[in-house]
């Protein structure tokens, strides 16, 4: 027989989730296929039909790295020595209160532009200290570049690519000055196009901190500075170093 308390539980996470179903969901993910943008070191990924209804049932076999789309990565995407894979990635982890550091201005005026500390601190003289366990997105509007492999590498005349990014101080003072739990963006890196040249230090940083980020965000142009929360899915594939996910966010 169920007691009187535990149909009160009941209750207040029913109504809870009826409240959230009244807020403004957001998502957060791009749709992806064959010809989406991709790292130009991987191969273009293959979705193929293997049964139709003809057959009795529609069934398609895809073929893509684990960092596709709008992808999650864990420590041990970058770092060998953090055996985290995105199985191990704890599930209240992936509910998160959400901040948005919008860059995009500066991203107008020149691809390479990289958030700094500075940035980050002026963002936080309009909207506050960034709490403590957040994940922090870092808004370009790269996404809006979608579906264009050419226009999301943005070649110049010598083949160089030009992307934005995170400055590596920008994203220590996120993490060892506001203790966020995640962060995330529009590009294919953390780090700047140009400053790659020097390695991925920036994601290295974050993931071999025990960090976790989520890459080619969409819509963060629709979401608040402060306010919304994150939700990411993703699927529990074995020792997997990166997956596709589906992110969204709810609105305050």
């Amino acid at each position: 027989m169920t007691n009187l308390n535990e149909k009160k539980n009941d209750s207040s996470l029913s109504d809870l989730i009826t409240r959230l179903k009244k807020y403004q969901w957001i998502d957060l993910t791009h749709t992806f296929g064959p010809e989406s943008p991709r790292f130009p070191s991987f191969e273009k990924p293959e979705f193929k039909t293997i049964f139709t209804h003809a057959d009795g049932f529609f069934v398609k076999e895809y073929r893509f790295p684990g960092q596709f789309g709008t992808h999650i990565d864990p420590p041990v995407h970058f770092d060998s020595h953090r055996d985290v894979y995105v199985e191990d990635i704890l599930l209240k982890d992936l509910l998160l209160p959400l901040v948005v550091i919008d860059n995009s201005e500066k991203v107008k005026n020149s691809p390479d532009a990289s958030l700094s500390v500075n940035d980050i601190k002026e963002w936080e003289k309009k909207n506050g200290k960034i709490p403590e366990g957040s994940f922090v997105a870092l808004r370009t509007d790269w996404s809006k570049r979608w579906p264009s492999q050419e226009k999301f590498q943005n070649l110049d005349s010598n083949d160089k690519a030009h992307y934005p990014g995170w400055d590596l101080d920008a994203l220590k003072y996120i993490y060892e000055q506001r203790g966020a739990v995640a962060n995330g963006h529009e590009t294919f890196d953390t780090d700047t196009a140009v400053k790659q040249q020097k390695g991925l230090i920036g994601e290295y940083y974050v993931l071999s901190h025990g960090h976790y980020q989520i890459e080619l965000l969409d819509n963060l142009d629709l979401l608040p500075a402060t306010g919304a929360y994150i939700f990411i899915s993703v699927p529990k594939a074995e020792k997997a170093p990166g997956f596709p996910v589906r992110a969204f966010a709810i609105l305050p």
